[in-house]
């Protein structure tokens, strides 16, 4: 089965960036000249999708804005002769077919909660691709691409990416431990948030997914998790306890900017190797004496 379609979700608060994240989404602050948004949107089209649902938060102005044409700006910067701007302009509402679905407050805080939301755009026997929308992939193949290719592998019910990080952070995160003696890695444990010491492994879930709407029907349960949260996580475990579910070691560099340090060294990672950034930038890191 072809897979078209992702959800990205793009409708978290921003806390630990505020005030910044008042008015302006957490998913649109700036990464290489880019939003952070706009990355996971392009990591999607790279890897065959077509059709994007944004689930966002009330008052995202900035992301229906972005992803929209633009007509006036473009005829400015038409006049002005500035045809690269108005080339990077018009490339982004052409990234996909997009929709925009808000997040209503009814219900439950959680990375679960913007496939409920979504549910009125993904048929009942369609697959489909889940992104975190916070969370930026650098990786060839791009890394929704490599999930899609080890769920066309394994044939699973459905595939999401795994990552391994250091064990003094594994409480962070949704950690993986998997099957032993089988071909494809087969999800066997899956634990939002471990206490620490409690890891069953320091390979973590990272938010790329390919699902069934048969997750949209476990989420709808509204079985909240750790801190009163309705974790994908557990949806996916309670799947993987009924059908096969493979979580596909990422190939590349996975950087989550979900709060200001993090962002921060995503964007100094990325601009180093940036061609025209990366020279200036190390002259300056030098300078520092650091």
């Amino acid at each position: 089965m072809t897979i078209t379609k992702a959800v990205i979700a793009a409708a978290g608060l921003g806390t630990r960036f505020l005030p910044a994240t008042k008015a302006v989404p957490k998913e649109m602050l700036p990464l290489l000249g880019r939003p952070i948004l706009q990355h996971v949107v392009e990591e999607a089209a790279d890897s065959g999708i077509t059709d994007v649902i944004l689930v966002i938060r009330r008052g995202s102005h900035a992301i229906t804005d972005h992803f929209d044409s633009a007509p006036e700006l473009e005829r400015t910067l038409e006049a002005a002769g500035k045809l690269g701007y108005l080339e990077e302009v018009r490339r982004v509402s052409q990234l996909a077919n997009f929709a925009f679905v808000r997040q209503g407050t009814d219900l439950p805080y959680g990375n679960g909660s913007p496939l409920l939301a979504a549910r009125p755009f993904i048929s009942k026997d369609e697959l489909f691709a889940y992104m975190f929308g916070d969370d930026v992939i650098d990786a060839d193949p791009p890394g929704m691409r490599q999930v899609m290719d080890a769920y066309e592998r394994y044939k699973p019910a459905a595939a999401m990416a795994a990552y391994e990080v250091p064990w003094e952070e594994t409480h962070l995160y949704g950690c993986i431990k998997l099957k032993e003696g089988t071909e494809a890695p087969e999800i066997k444990d899956l634990i939002e948030k471990p206490e620490p010491g409690q890891a069953p492994s320091n390979l973590i879930q990272i938010g790329r997914f390919v699902v069934p709407y048969e997750v949209i029907d476990i989420l709808d349960k509204r079985e909240v998790g750790k801190g009163g949260e309705l974790w994908m996580a557990d949806a996916m475990l309670t799947l993987a306890q009924r059908k096969r579910v493979v979580a596909q070691p990422l190939k590349g560099t996975w950087y989550t900017t979900g709060d200001p340090l993090r962002l921060l060294q995503t964007f100094i990672a990325l601009a180093l190797k940036d061609d025209h950034l990366g020279p200036p930038l190390r002259e300056y890191l030098k300078e520092l004496r650091l």
